[in-house]
């Protein structure tokens, strides 16, 4: 089944949506599943992972209660605050909803050894006794915290949001490169390949830009753990559904044919444990 490891819904609020600046005016208004199964179909799309953009707990039962009523939506990450004292209450009570795979914090708008924070270890290292991933949100400069973190819980299950978010538009390759083939090194740590046509030229990005960065992260990572991800709508910045989709097409049709299926399905599948038999999956 081919799957969207990364795609988001809200119903857009000024405030709680306040990281959506003038420049990115296209994203205010509300984006919710009937939009997304419109290009899920013209995309050849069986199903999606929704991913949260506000840190409350408001925001993981907004996604929940879609994911109830909406059978393609395969899998939600959620946020709950993970520096809490209250975190295994937390994670208790969410463990409850079959469709949660894990949880997220923008930690991207942290300092950069947030991800290294005593009090927020403390709550990573509670998330594998209920079957928990997450996903790391982070810019270049943030991947030195994220490889300690990812080394210090090496039975837990990561994944790096928008391959770390390369300076694109500036046509800078390091230092990310050395750190994404360092951090790669944690075999508990899988890729998104999402997110890279909004860290180009919204305007005039190429493929070409595009590729080197995408050698990068197939050759640290490898097709077994990397997946496709639209990060509709925020994509729409730069590319409608059918650009993203193609631009990993053509890439993984070159360069690793016989993944297809892996990145565009079987490994978000496998990493997120997804199991909606509506549509056929199996963890």
């Amino acid at each position: 089944m081919t799957i969207d490891s990364h795609q988001h819904f809200w119903r857009y609020d000024p405030r709680r949506h306040a990281w959506i600046t003038e420049l990115m005016s296209p994203l205010k208004r509300d984006f919710l599943p009937e939009e997304l199964e419109r290009e899920c179909d013209a995309n050849g799309i069986d199903g999606s992972v929704v991913v949260q953009v506000d840190q409350s707990e408001d925001e993981t039962h907004f996604l929940l209660d879609l994911a109830g009523k909406y059978e393609r939506i395969a899998g939600v990450v959620g946020w709950i605050d993970l520096r809490s004292e209250r975190v295994e209450e937390r994670l208790q009570f969410f463990s409850q909803f079959k469709k949660l795979c894990g949880f997220r914090h923008i930690a991207q708008a942290e300092p950069d050894d947030f991800l290294v924070g005593r009090d927020f270890a403390r709550g990573i290292a509670r998330l594998r006794e209920y079957g928990f991933t997450y996903d790391i949100l982070i810019y270049p400069s943030q991947l030195s915290a994220a490889a300690q973190l990812v080394s210090r819980f090496p039975e837990q299950r990561f994944v790096v949001n928008h391959a770390a978010k390369p300076f694109i538009k500036a046509g800078s390759r390091e230092p990310w490169t050395s750190h994404v083939k360092a951090i790669a090194q944690n075999t508990n740590l899988f890729c998104k390949v999402s997110g890279l046509v909004t860290e180009a030229d919204w305007v005039n990005w190429k493929t070409e830009d595009i590729l080197p960065y995408l050698d990068v992260v197939f050759e640290a990572f490898g097709p077994e753990r990397l997946m496709f991800g639209s990060d509709w709508p925020v994509c729409l910045l730069a590319a409608d559904y059918g650009q993203v989709k193609r631009l990993v097409e053509t890439y993984v049709k070159t360069h690793a044919s016989k993944h297809m299926l892996d990145i565009f399905g079987g490994n978000a599948i496998r990493f997120y444990g997804l199991k909606a038999a509506s549509h056929g999956l199996a963890a």
